[in-house]
């Protein structure tokens, strides 16, 4: 599936790519070079008018980090994610908090996640 989005946002995305969150580093150590399961993310990924933290093309999986930013936007994020779930693409969140504490209950959560996929589409990374 083709994923367009505005051209607009492309040096947005990597001003934000140059300009990460702690948690954004933190999580994306275990997220680049194919480190979870053999997927490959990409960060801070344009799709249609939005950007979000990261993407699995393979899996149409967003991984979003709500940290300060996302404060008092629930309907705007609501939304978004409205939106982007129209697209056909799947969402998991974490919080800012986590991701710097609980390090590896985030990571477990993606896991399980990418697992019950693969169970439900038969196949691996």
């Amino acid at each position: 599936m083709k994923i367009y989005y505005n051209p607009y946002l492309k040096l947005l995305a990597r001003k934000l790519r140059n300009n990460s969150t702690l948690s954004e580093v933190l999580l994306w150590n275990y997220l680049r070079c194919k480190k979870m399961k053999g997927y490959d993310f990409h960060r801070q990924k344009p799709i249609d008018n939005y950007i979000v933290d990261f993407f699995c093309p393979k899996l149409n999986l967003i991984i979003e980090i709500d940290g300060e930013s996302h404060e008092f936007k629930g309907d705007t994020d609501y939304e978004r994610r409205k939106r982007l779930e129209s697209l056909g693409l799947k969402f998991l969140r974490f919080s800012d908090i986590d991701v710097k504490k609980n390090m590896e209950e985030v990571l477990e959560g993606v896991r399980n996640w990418i697992e019950d996929y693969e169970r439900e589409h038969s196949f691996g990374g």
